[in-house]
């Protein structure tokens, strides 16, 4: 059935693009929360000394 393809090819990338998307957004997340939790642990130690 050749016209089911480009709506298959099109699903496809649909599927790449959302994938790519989400690792994107979850490494920023994750350097994110790196920073916080790095500035978070300064902070303890600054209040520690």
């Amino acid at each position: 059935m050749p016209q089911m393809s480009p709506m298959w090819w099109l699903i496809m990338m649909m599927m790449f693009n959302y994938m790519l998307l989400m690792t994107n957004t979850l490494m920023y997340f994750n350097k994110n929360m790196k920073i916080l939790k790095y500035t978070h642990n300064n902070t303890l130690m600054k209040w520690k000394w």
